[in-house]
């Protein structure tokens, strides 16, 4: 059961536009407004920091929930990350080491289906928002310190360009050499025993992260790209 249930729940909870629903507070369809996308960036963009910042810990929050539930349902020799509301016993899937690698794709596919629901979610005709703070959120529950990592290149990226699609696309493009930077840090490349499925969703969310942000990368060839301005002291 847990193999499949824990995919459909991440889309379903991956699909809940936050960012429709905060606007909505205000009256406002953010679709109609900046760049018509329905992410914590148009939000913050449109409705400023007290709607923007909200927004962006929701899309994150519902990429980590249905990964970390996912690791405590499929469980690899009985590890499991510990969560305040836990799990009924019978829900528990452990695998040995022989089973890890399908316990790895069941853990990769409900990553996936969180940001494949943001990114097209059913409540809003299957156009959502990139991804990036769902892909955060999921990230945080499969590798913490690789997290920090990325949101160091997406700061640095962002003060040197004042673009949040231009650090955005560079956090995604990193992410596939910080999966295999870690597996060697910990000896799992050497010995063979790394994560292939972390490794293939991180080239997968670059490509979603390209793919989503084509209409940023015409709007940077065409010097029309939004820029935040730099603050005045």
């Amino acid at each position: 059961m847990q193999f499949w249930l824990c995919p459909l729940l991440a889309f379903l909870m991956g699909s809940v536009p936050f960012g429709l629903l905060i606007g909505r507070l205000r009256g406002i369809d953010i679709r109609h407004h900046g760049s018509g996308n329905i992410g914590a960036t148009n939000v913050l963009r449109v409705m400023g920091k007290a709607y923007g910042i909200p927004c962006l810990l929701l899309d994150a929050l519902k990429g980590f929930v249905p990964v970390v539930l996912a690791i405590n349902a499929i469980q690899i020799d009985g590890r499991a990350v510990a969560v305040p509301f836990g799990l009924p016993a019978d829900w528990m899937l452990t695998v040995d080491s022989a089973g890890a690698l399908r316990a790895q794709a069941a853990h990769i596919v409900t990553a996936l289906c969180a940001v494949l629901g943001h990114n097209y979610s059913p409540w809003t005709g299957f156009r959502g928002g990139k991804g990036i703070a769902t892909s955060a959120g999921v990230l945080a529950a499969l590798m913490p310190f690789g997290l920090v990592l990325l949101l160091a290149i997406w700061a640095v990226l962002f003060l040197a360009t004042r673009y949040v699609s231009v650090a955005s696309l560079g956090a995604a493009f990193s992410l596939p050499f910080l999966t295999l930077w870690g597996a060697w840090l910990h000896g799992r490349l050497q010995d063979g025993t790394w994560n292939r499925p972390l490794f293939a969703f991180a080239v997968l969310v670059a490509l979603l992260a390209l793919w989503s942000h084509r209409g940023n990368l015409r709007r940077l060839r065409d010097g029309t790209e939004h820029r935040f301005a730099r603050k005045r002291g």
